[in-house]
């Protein structure tokens, strides 16, 4: 290959490459600009609403079963707040029943979407039935509200966006010298780690809420186990809480 054909092919390469992570990129947002949207019309006719639950099938299609609400306590049921298999008259989620199947068929289509994180299938049923945690109104908040239920003093996380969310450290509190307490371990339990990783990775995917929250590492910042950092990990000071 003469070296011109080499390297328009090694430029259409470049671009190639750079296309598919922006479309991955946009395909991720819109996946949770979609979830958004039918959470907010689900919340403004059900408020008490948590969980949307459904059949999922190999076609990678769905059929919608209903709503439920919050657990009342550990390990129960919840409470089904509205049946979209029941034939009952003047329900407040009639009327958008066929968008909110087809918007969280949408929202999940993606083997990558960020949606995911937030599905679990529904212990309280024997059959095909899964669940999908309705997003919080503002994730950054209950971010803080999860990481300071084990670390009070918490003030901001580092965040590798490589490893979809995971938390790297804590930064808790001042030391005598005026540099934040690190604590490159967090105490929170596997699950508790699961849920902040999911929404992390679901405020990197949404542009508007990454540019809002989380900033570029200080210049000096080191790794706690010595490894390399990149543009990917950032620091997310963390909002108060109540």
């Amino acid at each position: 290959m003469a070296p011109a054909a080499h390297d328009q092919l090694a430029i259409l390469a470049g671009q190639r490459e750079e296309l598919q992570a922006q479309r991955l990129r946009t395909e991720k947002a819109y996946c949770l600009a979609v979830l958004d949207h039918i959470t907010a019309k689900i919340r403004a006719a059900c408020p008490e609403a948590v969980y949307v639950t459904f059949a999922f099938y190999s076609s990678r299609t769905l059929e919608l079963h209903g709503v439920l609400g919050a657990e009342p306590r550990p390990l129960s049921a919840c409470p089904w707040l509205w049946d979209n298999r029941e034939g009952e008259d003047e329900r407040p989620l009639d009327d958008i029943a066929d968008q909110i199947e087809s918007d969280v068929q949408t929202a999940l289509a993606p083997h990558c979407s960020p949606a995911w994180a937030s599905v679990h299938r529904n212990t309280a049923s024997d059959g095909n039935s899964w669940l999908l945690e309705l997003p919080p109104a503002d994730r950054a908040a209950r971010v803080a509200e999860l990481v300071r239920e084990h670390h009070p003093e918490a003030t901001a996380l580092v965040v590798d966006g490589r490893a979809a969310g995971r938390v790297i450290e804590v930064f808790q509190g001042v030391a005598d010298d005026g540099t934040p307490v690190r604590t490159p371990r967090p105490r929170w339990s596997a699950d508790c780690d699961t849920a902040i990783a999911g929404l992390l990775a679901q405020v990197l995917a949404l542009p508007a809420l990454a540019d809002r929250h989380l900033m570029p590492l200080p210049g000096d910042y080191s790794h706690p186990f010595g490894i390399s950092t990149s543009d990917q990990v950032s620091l997310m000071p963390l909002p108060p809480t109540a």
